[in-house]
């Protein structure tokens, strides 16, 4: 995550907010926004000219960013919470995004804590998305324009293919009679591991260890019970040894 660290930005931002999109993000933020004292309108219904608000924000899909800025009433800031989508098809308002590193399930979701990528056109745009980052509980952090699908590549990596990696072990243990839960704990503390220590560290398993032939066994049981995935379990195999092989060089 860059290292960028921001201004302390006011708590609410003046004059009215208006949300929409009534999906899982819109109905969040609405209520997280609400709940922190701001005048909130919505979330509203994608086509919502929103011609009274001070600040519009977009919770839209990518596809649908540019039409339902298009619509818009002249005169707001606005912003959009796409992580991969740049400022582009909000022109030609003054534009930003807001894009918190979390899975929004529903409307209970909280943003106390969770870290927020954000952009602005202007200097005043990227302040209204800290002002409204940090109502929301967030911490925001700037990403440039020329880095967005990089941040936004690293975040799908940590959470999107996190879960297609534990959906291989959970098909591949089932092979053998073993249930999703029985791998839960070991996930949780590899993950809390990773965080505290990073990824050569918190390595561990028959790679590290140089067990050639466990690795072996392994790759014969996949190619048995779960050929489709076979390249899959080749390719992490040697990514796991090229960071092994950076945990080596580091000692």
């Amino acid at each position: 995550m860059p290292d960028r660290p921001l201004a302390p930005a006011r708590p609410v931002l003046d004059g009215p907010i208006a949300v929409i999109g009534a999906g899982r993000v819109g109905g969040a933020v609405a209520a997280a926004l609400r709940a922190a004292g701001a005048e909130v309108n919505g979330p509203l219904g994608r086509g919502a000219t929103a011609p009274d608000a001070a600040v519009v924000l977009l919770a839209v899909p990518d596809a649908e960013i540019r039409a339902a800025a298009a619509a818009l009433a002249p005169g707001s800031l606005v912003g959009h919470f796409s992580g991969a989508t740049s400022l582009e098809p909000l022109a030609p308002h003054e534009a930003f995004s807001i894009h918190p590193l979390l899975a929004i399930t529903g409307p209970e979701a909280s943003f106390l804590g969770v870290p927020a990528a954000i952009a602005g056109s202007t200097p005043h745009a990227a302040t209204a998305a800290e002002a409204l980052a940090t109502t929301l509980g967030m911490h925001p952090f700037r990403v440039e324009e020329a880095d967005r699908a990089a941040y936004h590549a690293a975040a799908s990596i940590a959470s999107n293919f996190l879960v297609t990696l534990e959906a291989f072990a959970e098909d591949l243990a089932a092979t053998a009679g073993v249930d999703r839960d029985a791998l839960v704990p070991l996930v949780r503390a590899t993950v809390q591991n990773w965080s505290d220590h990073g990824p050569a560290r918190a390595l561990t398993g028959p790679i590290t260890r140089g067990d050639d032939g466990t690795v072996a066994r392994q790759r014969t049981a996949v190619a048995e019970r779960l050929p489709e995935r076979l390249a899959l379990f080749d390719a992490l195999t040697d990514a796991t040894r090229a960071l092994a092989g950076r945990r080596g060089a580091a000692s």
